[in-house]
């Protein structure tokens, strides 16, 4: 998978650290956020409003926020991390269940300048997961998504680290590790 760079730190999806330290990624991560019901056509690169910090589990947020056009609020899961040697390189993970609760999305919102066809990798503790493919780029970064099936999410709720993994070129992988501490408990809260 090529060498990672593993020197990152947490920054929750808080509101100063947000609006001081990570603006355009602000954006891109609560407009993926609000859009629970809507496919990727209808994401804009700026958001009306942050969304409200309804409850805090462990290192991740449940934001709700009503978008423009949505008949009721929509909820995220959320915890964004930026790469320590890196102040421009900032991920956002995006967990939400559609409006029709039939499915369990994972968007991320990687920074701008990735390796496009290389997609997005994931490790659980240290294990390869995959690779997820990018599905559009916006102003502010490119989202991957994916649709979690049980086992993913299992699998999320039983390891302890993630680590996210960019490509810059095909033999350079950054990698952005994020705690998965309050995951479990925190999608079970989503409404």
């Amino acid at each position: 998978m090529g060498r990672s760079k593993h020197r990152s730190k947490s920054a929750n999806c808080r509101g100063h650290r947000l609006a001081a330290g990570l603006g355009r990624l602000t954006a891109a991560c609560l407009t993926a956020a609000g859009l629970a019901v809507a496919p990727l056509p209808g994401l804009t690169g700026t958001a009306s409003a942050q969304g409200a910090v309804r409850s805090v589990h462990g290192d991740w947020q449940i934001r709700c926020d009503t978008p423009p056009g949505a008949q009721g609020e929509q909820c995220a899961l959320i915890q964004s991390v930026v790469a320590e040697d890196r102040s421009n390189a900032g991920l956002t993970v995006i967990v939400l269940k559609t409006a029709d609760q039939k499915s369990k999305l994972m968007r991320v919102v990687a920074p701008l300048g990735v390796l496009l066809p290389s997609g997005l990798g994931l490790k659980l503790d240290n294990v390869d997961v995959g690779r997820a493919g990018f599905v559009r780029c916006l102003p502010n970064g490119c989202v991957a998504e994916v649709v979690m099936d049980d086992k993913l999410l299992g699998q999320l709720r039983s390891a302890k680290t993630a680590t996210f993994i960019i490509f810059e070129t095909p033999e350079e992988g950054i990698g952005f590790p994020l705690s998965l501490n309050g995951i479990g408990e925190g999608y079970d809260k989503l409404p």
